[in-house]
């Protein structure tokens, strides 16, 4: 990998498996919207970040100190993808499956955002995720300027645990507002510690999590892959129950992957959402 510093962008070239496409539209992200020139702006740890692509680099308009500080963790750039992809490929099957989801890489993102946005994505599809999540953060988040448009922060526990599912109601969230506002209670509160919950055992993270109302198995390793970057998380839904069922029977286990469960899982979804199988 190189970082070149330009004018108003840092250019990183020489980094394979960095495809903005595939990694911010593959399920695991909900703040990512296209131009209509193929890049992409975004909003994280409260900063606004366009990411677009050209030829073999990616080019982020951030600065240095904002690079090392947050970007560079943020999109796990020194982890070597290609490598792991290689580890992966144990059958016919998933050397489909990273062949097409080259290119991913699973964002660290921030915890709380992460959980509260996977319990509204629950019975959800991914348009109407990301119209909640916007106005969640325009109602309850912090004004950001960039480009000449406004943009908002995610909202933290510490507000949303003080609102009522009344006030949720204009979102249109549903259920699901109880469940938002009762987790931000117990993240507020301290009865729930994401970031000392990262390094501990995967089962006891997982059985943490569920205890947060409305959280169950999905949710927690979604949690537990996207937002505490525990790879060796495997989500199931849907798609993914058929996927292995097809191709692993009844007695799949993700510790086939081991420890990169979580990167498999997102190779296998997007391969299988986006293919027939």
């Amino acid at each position: 990998m190189k970082i070149t510093i330009h004018k108003n962008e840092i250019e990183i070239s020489r980094i394979a498996d960095f495809n903005l496409k595939k990694t911010f539209e593959c399920g695991q992200c909900f703040r990512w919207d296209a131009d209509k020139n193929g890049s992409y702006t975004g909003v994280a740890f409260n900063r606004v970040i366009k990411a677009r692509s050209c030829n073999d680099s990616i080019y982020l308009s951030c600065n240095e100190d904002e690079l090392e500080s947050i970007w560079r963790n943020y999109f796990d750039l020194d982890r070597d993808y290609a490598a792991i992809r290689e580890q992966l490929c144990i059958d016919d099957f998933m050397q489909k499956a990273t062949d097409y989801g080259m290119g991913i890489r699973i964002l660290r993102q921030d915890k709380w955002e992460a959980l509260c946005s996977f319990i509204i994505s629950q019975n959800n599809n991914i348009p109407r995720i990301k119209s909640i999540i916007n106005s969640l953060c325009r109602e309850y988040g912090d004004e950001i300027k960039f480009e000449g448009n406004k943009y908002y922060s995610f909202p933290s526990s510490d507000i949303l645990a003080y609102l009522t599912p009344e006030k949720l109601a204009p979102l249109r969230c549903g259920y699901r507002a109880e469940y938002i506002i009762r987790s931000a209670k117990a993240i507020s509160g301290g009865e729930i510690n994401l970031d000392a919950l990262t390094a501990c055992d995967p089962d006891y993270t997982r059985a943490e999590l569920k205890k947060l109302y409305g959280v169950g198995d999905k949710v927690a390793d979604c949690v537990m892959l996207f937002g505490l970057h525990m790879l060796g998380a495997f989500p199931l839904d849907v798609w993914m129950k058929r996927a292995v069922a097809k191709h692993y029977g009844s007695g799949f286990d993700p510790n086939i992957f081991s420890p990169y469960a979580g990167i498999a899982q997102q190779y296998i979804f997007h391969y299988t959402r986006n293919t027939t199988f």
